[in-house]
């Protein structure tokens, strides 16, 4: 109940503010009636004199239409003031926003004009204070108070769009009525005054495809079923209009281009019914044999098609692939084919879409199928062997032409061409094999022993008689099958040593032995004495039967001096088919050995050398010692004795032949290059002798102190006294170095390498040698060597 009072009191409020609403409006409508600043005093009745209260002024606002175009100032209102008598004592003063400047007052009737065109878009009021003065003094005679002037609208602004081009998308065979896009115009117009701004939208183009909504600016598809395939894109036109449309309303456009996105409509479908393909048989599995498209119009992942083989006698053989980036499927070789054994092959290709829109089921199915018919064609091979690789046995230590087994190969083309055979000759160096080049039969040349090798693999080449470029290689493994045919032997070198003190039946050591043949016709061996000695008194073997025999001693007492070494033979045969055996001698030393049985001392030097060295090789050491001290002391003894002048006479001078390497001589045999003599010239001791290259300007004299040296001194003492003499001399310039170099001698005993002086040419020569160097030098011996034979065709 209490809601339902709140509701009435909301009501009866709403009705009195509209109520007061009206009655502002229609004050504003007489805003033009002159207002009264002072109530007029009013008699009642019974002559009681009744008070009216003030009002004020008696308005609220004025209202001026925007956009006036007159030749006259717009007359916005008037004020008047009760105290207002109409003798000019009362002046109006206007105030505030635009005062003076869009808004002017007459300061005697108070009429307000406006002097300027307005805009309700620029500015929709202007707040003004209104006062009235004493026109002589100034003096207000009434508070100031404001009062509002709106602009009134007219439609003087078109519906605008936020942009001028629209771009929306809206998927293909969408149902009618689905929302394409909003479009939102605007006007600048009032909005709550009249119509100016209350648009409606209708659509100019695009008809009758997409309609607009009036109201909303929203667009919706018109038209079931639009294929994209058939037309992807529209151009639509959207007009707004205000004045609700009316005539006589302001219009905008915009333009909207709309796209139809894909879904997948479409099924695959091969644009034949039958593809024709050929493959050569000397193709390699992976190779491309063809391929095939099935068309989608649909783009994207909605026209994706992937390929397969569902039937065909050629399943085995060939694959197909899907090509993403061509939409092909790619048929391609699985197995390696024979023409001869089958010449075309058929297969059922289906193309199918990877991703099927469920909405679209019905459309189906999404897949199409086409026959694919692959010839194969007949290509030249080269021979086949019957076997990928052969393997043979031999026995070892055969007969030379032993035959040891027989490939064969075939022309696997129809023309059956002759096969012939070799061997690689690579794989068989040392040439124990030979092959018959008819029938491919394999024969020994060489007698092969197993235990230098037990395997031989070799490579044979089939090639047609007739076409030597097509040929075939096989893999040939021979066995070399072992026979008895070596003896066993000892498995070392064994050596053994018998105490003196040794008891009867004592073993001193155990031996084995070793047999190159294969394990059949190697152990078990058998270890036995020759008959002849098999009752000898010294030592006795006994078999272990585990490959290996103990050797024991048959009697007590030993002596070395009697008989240190001894000889024992010992016989040892094999388990091969027919066994083989060979005797082997063991050597024993007698030995003196302690209480326990270790060895003391033995005449094997092995075994009882000293580490150091004996008392002879020391003497002997002492002595080389000795003689070599003796050598060196006669050495320097003869040393010290020798006295020979440096300086010989001029026929014993062998200084003579010291030759200067810094100019160019006449060779060998020219000793004039450099005179020693010159270091014994007295003119060149006494003094200092001018270069011969180039004169010095003046004369360079002995410094004091440099005395000449006597015929006597040593040539290195000389040399380096000159040496001394050309660093200390500041007039010596640097010319050391400079020699003649246009002689070059006579006579050398080297001859010229030259050619340019030859007296002979190239008919004088014998080339014929030349034939005699081998292969590498046979075309330089045709060059130079035939021309007798162009003489003779000539």
């Amino acid at each position: 109940p209490k809601m339902k009072e709140d509701h009435c009191l909301h009501a009866t409020l709403l009705c009195l503010g509209v109520l007061c609403y009206s009655h502002a409006l229609t004050t504003e409508r007489l805003s033009h009636a002159r207002p009264s600043l002072h109530g007029h005093h009013e008699k009642g009745k019974e002559g009681q004199v009744l008070h009216r209260s003030k009002r004020g002024w008696v308005w609220n606002q004025f209202f001026v239409i925007e956009e006036y175009t007159g030749p006259d100032p717009v007359l916005v209102g008037r004020l008047h003031s009760d105290i207002d008598s109409g003798d000019g004592n009362i002046k109006y003063i206007l105030s505030g926003e635009g005062a003076g400047i869009i808004f002017v007052i007459d300061d005697k009737s108070g009429n307000i004009h406006a002097t300027k065109t307005l805009d309700r878009e620029e500015r929709a009021q202007y707040t003004l204070t209104a006062q009235a003065v004493d026109r002589n003094t100034n003096r207000p005679l009434e508070p100031p108070s404001e009062f509002i002037v709106k602009v009134q609208d007219i439609n003087d602004n078109p519906p605008e769009f936020l942009h001028e081009n629209y771009h929306a998308n809206v998927p293909e065979r969408s149902n009618v009525g689905t929302s394409v896009i909003q479009v939102t115009a605007s006007d600048a117009d009032d909005p709550t005054y009249g119509n100016s701004a209350k648009l409606v939208y209708s659509i100019l183009e695009g008809q009758p495809y997409f309609s607009v909504e009036a109201q909303t600016g929203i667009i919706r598809t018109a038209l079931p079923n639009m294929d994209r395939e058939a037309k992807e894109e529209y151009h639509v036109v959207i007009q707004a209009k205000d004045m609700g449309g009316h005539m006589g309303g302001l219009s905008g456009t915009t333009k909207v281009t709309i796209t139809l996105t894909d879904v997948n409509d479409n099924p695959p479908k091969f644009p034949q019914s039958v593809y024709q393909m050929s493959v050569s048989e000397a193709a390699v599995p992976g190779e491309e044999v063809g391929r095939v498209k099935a068309k989608d119009p649909d783009i994207g992942e909605n026209g994706l098609v992937a390929y397969s083989i569902i039937d065909g006698d050629g399943m085995d053989m060939f694959e197909i692939t899907t090509d993403y980036e061509t939409q092909e499927g790619v048929v391609k070789l699985k197995k390696t084919l024979d023409y001869e054994t089958k010449k075309s092959y058929s297969l059922k290709v289906e193309a199918a879409n990877v991703h099927i829109d469920p909405k679209f089921i019905s459309n189906g199915p999404f897949k199409d199928t086409v026959t694919v018919k692959i010839a194969v064609e007949d290509a030249d091979e080269p021979p086949v062997f019957l076997k990928p690789s052969y393997i043979f046995e031999v026995q070892e230590n055969a007969a030379s032409g032993t035959v040891v087994g027989k490939v064969h190969a075939k022309d696997p083309d129809a023309a059956n061409s002759a096969i012939r055979y070799s061997i690689d000759r690579h794989t068989d160096l040392e040439r124990y094999f030979v092959i018959n080049a008819e029938d491919g039969n394999i024969k020994t040349i060489k007698a092969l022993d197993r235990e230098e090798m037990a395997w031989h693999n070799i490579s044979v080449f089939a090639v047609e008689v007739h076409k030597q470029h097509q040929e075939a290689k096989v893999p040939v493994a021979i066995k070399v099958v072992d026979v008895n045919d070596n003896a066993p032997k000892f498995a070392a070198a064994y050596e053994a040593f018998v105490c003196e003190n040794a008891r009867s039946n004592q073993q001193f050591i155990t031996i084995s032995a070793d047999d190159k043949d294969d394990s059949a016709n190697g152990p078990r061996f058998i270890f036995s004495l020759p008959p002849e000695i098999i009752h000898n008194p010294n030592f006795t073997l006994r078999d272990n039967r585990d490959n290996t025999a103990s050797v024991l001693v048959r009697r007590e007492g030993f002596s070395r001096q009697k008989q240190d070494l001894y000889l024992l033979p010992i016989v040892i045969s094999d388990g091969g088919v027919p066994p083989l055996s060979s005797t082997n001698t063991l050597t024993i030393r007698v030995c003196g050995c302690d209480g326990s049985g270790s060895l003391l001392s033995c005449n094997a030097e092995a075994y009882i050398l000293n580490a150091g060295l004996s008392t002879g090789a020391l003497i002997a050491i002492l002595a080389c010692i000795v003689i070599l001290l003796v050598i060196v002391v006669l050495f320097v003894t003869l040393k010290r004795q020798k006295k020979e002048p440096l300086i010989v006479f001029e026929e014993e001078d062998v200084r003579e032949n010291i030759i200067t390497y810094d100019d160019e001589g006449g060779g060998e045999e020219d000793t004039e290059a450099f005179d020693i003599a010159t270091l014994q010239n007295p003119d060149g001791i006494n003094g200092f002798m001018p270069r011969k290259d180039i004169k010095p300007e003046y004369q360079y004299l002995p410094r004091p102190g440099l005395r000449p040296a006597p015929n006597s001194v040593d040539v290195d003492d000389f040399i380096n006294t000159r040496i001394q003499e050309a660093d200390n001399d500041p007039t010596a310039p640097p010319y050391d170095s400079i020699q003649i170099y246009g002689y070059e001698g006579r006579g050398s005993v080297a001859g010229s390498l030259s050619s340019l002086e030859s007296a002979t040419t190239d008919s004088d020569l014998d080339y014929d040698y030349l034939q005699n160097w081998g292969p590498r030098f046979k075309k330089l011996a045709d060059l130079y060597g035939s021309k007798d034979t162009f003489d003779d065709d000539s």
